[in-house]
């Protein structure tokens, strides 16, 4: 297929990733970024894009995305969630292996990026399991997954509770230099939890999950990175300490990285009152004071990067008693304009867009998050000043659990390059 020629002109062009922030041209060929400024010679633009009064910027890479597909298909299918990935930016979505069958082989790899490529929207990004099954007793081959596609390791949310399995897969991992996302959340005190362990959840009766969960968990995994020098990214930070934690291990050099979920920078657990199941998350909304530290954490580098904790769900399953409907929140329609409202909170508006583009490929060692000639044009074009309101109407996810709904939302993609194809 012969791709066109593009050029997006009169934008403000952000690329955190070269210190880049000007109004320009970009030029676009062969799914590459070609130029910057002026045209080269000889070029001539099959379409342009006026992108005046708009924001240029990388595609958004999102570090943790469920799909529905294969498996749960009644929640999502990889055509619905890269479609709507599409749409509101993100050019690349990471697939957790918490799929069915589990992607713990390379047929399934191979499944998930063929749906992906037939689809023709958003990259997909499969993160391979470390145990087969997700069951925490034998490893992966996972150098058979990285080939065949992965861009990393994770285990979901699933737990490994023998240390010496996990110590083996970071040994692995370690040898061969591959990301390794883990949620860190230690099983045996989460067990049953449901909600943050603090006073909303003793005032409603529901079975919580302690801070404890989370900084055990992170203490443990910053052991075994030091001892295996494995390549560590924690997966969706919640608490205070949790940040501190980090925050002390990067002061003493481990070269560790971080993300938190967009929806823990808006919401706690005040949110859970009535029993409010759009906000039954795992890992949990926590306090007020998580959110302002997550905050901070971001400010100062802490936190490298900004993920959507995509997790759609049919609309029933989100009406049982609270403890029995599923965790998740649908992100993906409402991650681009909630990165830009957090200028509201003091993060610079370069910042923002480099949390969920040039982090996340450093992160992954992909070829994307940047502008700069040679790199694969994944490029978003947002509107910052368009205005509209969160609903089951204006999401384009198959899910629709959101606990947005009549939210007044400011920011949106008007146009989304995916490797040189406009979506």
């Amino acid at each position: 297929m012969t791709l066109p020629r593009i050029s997006i002109a009169g934008g403000r062009i952000l690329d955190p990733a070269n210190g880049t922030d000007e109004i320009a041209d970009l030029h676009i060929a062969d799914g590459q970024i070609l130029a910057m400024g002026d045209a080269p010679d000889g070029f001539t633009a099959d379409q342009t894009i006026d992108a005046d009064a708009t924001l240029v910027c990388p595609g958004l890479i999102d570090l943790c995305a469920r799909l529905g597909e294969p498996g749960f298909e009644q929640r999502g299918t990889i055509a619905s969630e890269t479609r709507a990935a599409a749409h509101a930016g993100v050019t690349s979505v990471c697939c957790p292996p918490d799929t069915l069958p589990v992607i713990d082989e390379p047929s399934v790899v191979e499944l998930i990026l063929n749906r992906a490529q037939s689809a023709g929207c958003a990259r997909v990004l499969p993160l391979g399991a470390l145990t087969l099954g997700l069951r925490g007793e034998h490893l992966t081959e996972a150098s058979a997954l990285m080939h065949e596609g992965c861009v990393a390791l994770s285990h979901a949310d699933a737990p490994i509770r023998d240390v010496r399995v996990l110590r083996r897969a970071m040994e692995y991992a370690g040898t061969f230099d591959i990301p390794m996302l883990i949620q860190p959340q230690d099983a045996w005190l989460a067990t049953g939890g449901c909600a943050h362990e603090g006073a909303v959840a003793t005032r409603l009766g529901l079975p919580g999950i302690p801070v404890a969960a989370e900084t055990v968990a992170i203490a443990m995994l910053i052991e075994l990175a030091a001892h295996t020098g494995a390549r560590l990214h924690l997966s969706r930070l919640t608490s205070a300490r949790g940040v501190e934690t980090v925050r002390r291990a990067r002061a003493e050099g481990l070269a560790i990285t971080a993300d938190v979920g967009i929806n823990h920078l808006y919401l706690t657990d005040i949110d859970v009152n009535g029993f409010n199941s759009l906000c039954h998350t795992l890992p949990p909304l926590r306090t007020q004071r998580d959110r302002e530290a997550l905050i901070e954490g971001i400010k100062d580098g802490t936190i490298d990067a900004i993920c959507s904790d995509h997790n759609p769900c049919e609309s029933d399953a989100k009406l049982a008693p609270f403890e029995a409907t599923h965790a998740g929140i649908s992100s993906l329609d409402t991650l681009l304009p909630l990165l830009l409202r957090l200028q509201d909170e003091g993060i610079d508006l370069n910042r923002c867009v480099e949390l969920a583009s040039a982090a996340p490929a450093r992160i992954l060692s992909i070829d994307s998050g940047t502008l700069a000639p040679g790199a694969n044009a994944d490029i978003v074009v947002i509107d910052p000043e368009k205005e509209w309101e969160v609903s089951g109407a204006s999401m384009k996810s198959a899910g629709t659990n959101t606990p947005y709904a009549g939210w007044m939302m400011r920011g949106a993609a008007s146009t989304s390059v995916i490797a040189g194809r406009l979506i």
